[in-house]
């Protein structure tokens, strides 16, 4: 089996390669992995203790952070390696400060397997929630090497679960620790006979809550608010557009901003055609009144964690459609009041917000009409709703606090 998936490997390699020659996005990673040895050689050494950790891409290293952030704190002389495996991940942080040389992953062949650790010789490695690259963790665990799994989620559908699923079902044995964030994952492992594992949560309530140990204002947000109702849809896709954008246009008297997923100018020149009222780009403005505005379009990254804390209302995005919901916890650390679309349900945080009523889902246009309009007029239910969600991230954070207190160097 291992040798089918090796060659699968290859196989999968040659039609990217192939396809890159006509999408951006996979001609980034094509042309980045042919660097990462390079990188590498150049900035760890033989002797250097290192760190390794690795994240499929921007979600879960915005979840692994916190973690990575306290060991380089607690591990001041360790280089930290940083390895994503999606050119979104890797493009947006190829700069990021707590790494000492941030890559893409190698193909996951035997040979790079080997030339990978060899450079790296890691320490200690950490992966984050999804990542199961079987020939680089069984060489882990050929190796002995120290490796843990966090903010894991399993599902009955996976292969580790299935008969034939016993090459994949392996490598998870590479791991000496598996931290999950639910109980149902935690029991799907205990029946492949692997115990060492610990419900801590998901680390991302811990990263959200740090968010309030930092100044939130935006200025120019606060002049285009104007105090008056504000709604901000974060993250949004065109499918999410089809729900709201009617209701923005009805409704003048009330200030939104859209945060969306995909800022191609393109796209954003078909948003903005789409808006009957008066609309700003953040690549548009300059030091003017931004106040006789009714919509601004944050054509930008960098922001929507602050922007969340303006909101009456928040719309997160990804639902609508098949991408997959974004963050909801970032604007529940605020206290917001949350309406996401109706596929969520690999999503355990929104499914529990739900249950409690600080999440509100819907389908239609109709419906998204309704549940905000309530919200809109009254201002006791956003606060009840808003509330279950902070009470719902303060009950839930902690688990950076597990994961430290499991690893010793």
């Amino acid at each position: 089996m291992r040798q089918l998936y090796s060659i699968g490997i290859y196989i999968a390699h040659f039609v990217l390669k192939v396809l890159a020659l006509f999408n951006p996005k996979l001609k980034l990673g094509v042309t980045g992995r042919k660097d990462t040895f390079d990188r590498l050689k150049a900035s760890i050494k033989p002797k250097d203790k290192t760190f390794w950790f690795h994240c499929a891409s921007l979600g879960e290293y915005e979840q692994g952070l916190p973690v990575f952030e306290a060991l380089k704190k607690k591990y001041p002389n360790y280089k930290v390696v940083l390895s994503f495996f999606s050119p979104s991940g890797y493009e947006l942080r190829k700069d990021a400060k707590i790494a000492d040389v941030v890559v893409y992953l190698p193909l996951d062949t035997k040979a790079n397997a080997k030339h990978f650790l060899d450079i790296v010789h890691p320490n200690y490695i950490l992966f984050v929630k999804y990542e199961i690259w079987p020939n680089i963790l069984l060489e882990i665990k050929k190796r002995q090497l120290n490796a843990v799994l966090i903010s894991a989620v399993f599902r009955t559908s996976q292969s580790f679960f299935k008969w034939y699923g016993g090459f994949m079902k392996s490598s998870l044995f590479a791991f000496n620790h598996i931290f999950t964030q639910d109980d149902n994952s935690k029991a799907l492992l205990e029946g492949i006979a692997y115990q060492n594992v610990t419900v801590s949560g998901d680390t991302r309530f811990d990263r959200v809550t740090n968010q309030l140990s930092v100044d939130n204002s935006v200025s120019f947000i606060e002049g285009f608010k104007n105090h008056k109702p504000c709604v901000v849809f974060g993250s949004t896709w065109p499918e999410d557009d089809k729900l709201f954008l009617d209701y923005i246009n009805a409704n003048a008297h009330i200030k939104f901003i859209i945060a969306p997923h995909n800022i191609k100018r393109s796209y954003i020149a078909a948003l903005k055609s789409q808006l009957k009222t008066k609309t700003i780009c953040f690549s548009e403005m300059d030091p003017m009144d931004l106040s006789d505005y009714n919509v601004f379009i944050l054509d930008t990254i960098g922001y929507l964690s602050r922007v969340y804390n303006y909101a009456d209302v928040v719309y997160v995005g990804g639902a609508a459609g098949q991408t997959g919901l974004h963050n909801i916890l970032e604007p529940a650390v605020f206290g917001k009041p949350i309406i996401i679309g109706k596929n969520y349900h690999k999503f355990p945080e929104a499914k529990r917000l739900i249950a409690l009523g600080g999440v509100t889902s819907v389908s239609t246009v109709s419906a998204f009409e309704s549940v905000i309009a309530s919200l809109i007029k009254d201002p006791t239910l956003r606060a009840q709703q808003g509330s279950i969600n902070t009470g719902f991230i303060e009950k839930n954070r902690g688990a950076v606090v597990q994961i430290l207190d499991y690893i010793r160097i």
